[in-house]
């Protein structure tokens, strides 16, 4: 009896978005039926225009001083995504090719990255879901758990963060917040 082993897992690609006041989000990447899609310029800006802009009208507290903040990720920093960015955002974005340039690989500097990202994952996989469906549904319940202190607290990490690389003159930050 032969055993065969799909190549790749079923995944789900997701999107969210973190201030100290809350996330926006999750967003899933899928296609008609359901099934994970990668990320790319396209896709993105259709994230950007029809979930982020609408959902960013409608967030406590947002106005046109906020700034933001993306990775350096080519679907993000081509020159139609960058427009969509701007057009939400003016010239307030820190991205690859932004208004401030974001360091290459700094994780540190990135809440999703040295928060949210893990902080999901401990708590999603931990209950050890069984279909996609169920997976999407743990993230979406986890995610509205975060309360409105922890991304304060968040963001405050955030800031001693900038604090340190500044001090640091940009060095690497050896013993991270």
């Amino acid at each position: 009896m032969k055993h065969q082993d799909p190549l790749h897992s079923p995944k789900v690609t997701v999107w969210a978005a973190l201030s100290a006041r809350g996330i926006i989000g999750p967003y899933f990447y899928e296609d008609q039926r359901g099934h994970a899609v990668t990320v790319n310029s396209e896709r993105y800006i259709a994230m950007l225009q029809n979930f982020f802009a609408p959902a960013l009208q409608n967030f406590d507290g947002f106005n046109q001083r906020w700034w933001f903040q993306q990775d350096g990720a080519t679907c993000h920093t081509s020159n139609d995504s960058m427009s969509a960015v701007h057009a939400i955002f003016g010239q307030k974005v820190i991205s690859r090719r932004g208004d401030i340039n974001l360091p290459p690989r700094s994780p540190d500097l990135s809440p999703m990255d040295f928060f949210l990202w893990g902080y999901l994952k401990s708590k999603v996989f931990n209950s050890n879901p069984l279909s996609l469906a169920e997976l999407k549904e743990l993230i979406r319940e986890e995610i509205q758990k975060i309360s409105q202190n922890t991304c304060k607290a968040v963001n405050e990490n955030f800031r001693s963060r900038l604090k340190q690389c500044q001090n640091n003159h940009g060095a690497h930050m050896d013993d991270v917040i």
